[in-house]
């Protein structure tokens, strides 16, 4: 009976590395599609809340689609030209840089501190600057440019929103396991919503600070802090850096200094108060699962992986958690105690819960 569970584990670890790799080669065909998903779930509450209004289903879905041409389109010219201005800006910044490098590089002199002027000038190199900074916004700059394909996929996930009740309904019936399906896509739902929101709230103080600071490309740096907010805990670090060292480099080190503790109070505000309690701590997964998390599917998918890499994680551990054969998995990518909290196993959070019926509480 040993053999036979070794055996059965041993074509599970064989089809997981099948399926994985079956998704790196298809990557070109699944990165738009689950950036499509991502777009479409957030999206999802606007066409709902037409369509209860009496707005029907073909005008809600047109709506909305009209609305995403035009964001998609507004944030390809404003980002864009900012990519474009600041890589066209970029042997200023390099000069200035040098030059701020030379004067730190005095002091330290000063202060009996060795430093290589090579090791010290490569390592604060804006080239490398904007290969980091600006990498994901470029691969999602990409990925947006196939907008047509991305607004098929969109349009056709509406049309099968509205079906899928009933074709869950028809599938399992009026029973436990079709309540629990419709609460995990519920709170699929409302979590990437409020996620969204929390990230476009972190990305628009971003860009409010770095205005009144007088830092170039604002609006570029708070795309980014939108981005990258995703990804808790290092995202809000990676985010920081670029606008704190262009910061250091048009208006010297105060000004680098007030930035970085203006990213300091967004972030502890946002991501240390708001967002445990709007989305729930018990949504959240360790650092060191969102640091596999975001090398894994950004080496499966590319840097669309990457963006998504911590809502798709998320959204396994909801599924795993809410299978008691697999809760286990859960509680070693969860970010909390499980000791404190093992009695709300199911419960996400007090904003994510739906009610459910008396049947589905057995």
């Amino acid at each position: 009976m040993n053999q036979n569970v070794d055996h059965r584990w041993l074509w599970h670890l064989v089809a997981l590395f099948i399926i994985i790799a079956g998704l790196r080669a298809a990557a070109q065909i699944l990165a738009p599609f689950l950036l499509s998903l991502f777009i479409a779930i957030l999206l999802w509450p606007v066409v709902s809340w037409l369509h209860r209004h009496r707005v029907p289903a073909w005008l809600a879905i047109a709506l909305a689609d009209v609305g995403l041409v035009v964001v998609m389109v507004l944030a390809a010219l404003f980002i864009g030209k900012s990519i474009d201005n600041f890589l066209s800006n970029l042997p200023f910044y390099q000069s200035r840089l040098q030059a701020s490098m030379a004067g730190l590089l005095e002091w330290l002199t000063a202060q009996g501190v060795e430093v290589s002027r090579d090791r010290l000038n490569e390592f604060f190199n804006a080239a490398r600057l904007v290969q980091w900074a600006g990498m994901l916004l470029n691969a999602l700059t990409a990925a947006f440019a196939n907008g047509a394909l991305i607004l098929f996929y969109v349009t056709f996930m509406f049309l099968e929103a509205f079906l899928l009740p009933h074709k869950l309904q028809a599938i399992f019936g009026d029973t436990k396991l079709a309540a629990r399906f419709e609460a995990f896509f519920a709170n699929l739902r409302r979590y990437l919503h409020l996620k969204n929101l929390i990230s476009l709230a972190t990305g628009i103080a971003a860009a409010f600070w770095l205005t009144l600071l007088e830092v170039d490309y604002p609006i570029l740096w708070g795309a980014v802090a939108y981005v990258l907010n995703f990804i808790p805990n290092i995202g809000s670090f990676v985010a920081a850096m670029p606008a704190i060292l262009l910061a250091l480099v048009q208006h010297g080190a105060w000004s680098a200094i007030y930035t970085a503790l203006g990213y300091l109070v967004i972030n502890t505000a946002i991501g240390g108060f708001i967002d445990p309690r709007v989305v729930g701590k018990g949504l959240g997964i360790s650092t060191l699962a969102v640091l596999l998390s975001l090398i894994f599917w950004g080496w499966v998918l590319g840097p669309v992986g990457m963006f998504l890499s911590v809502p798709i994680t998320v959204i396994f551990k909801m599924f795993l958690e809410d299978n008691p054969n697999t809760r286990w998995i859960a509680i070693l990518l969860g970010a909390n105690n499980p000791l404190e909290s093992l009695d709300q196993a199911n419960n996400f959070s007090p904003m994510l819960n739906i009610k459910e019926g008396p049947e589905s509480k057995r």
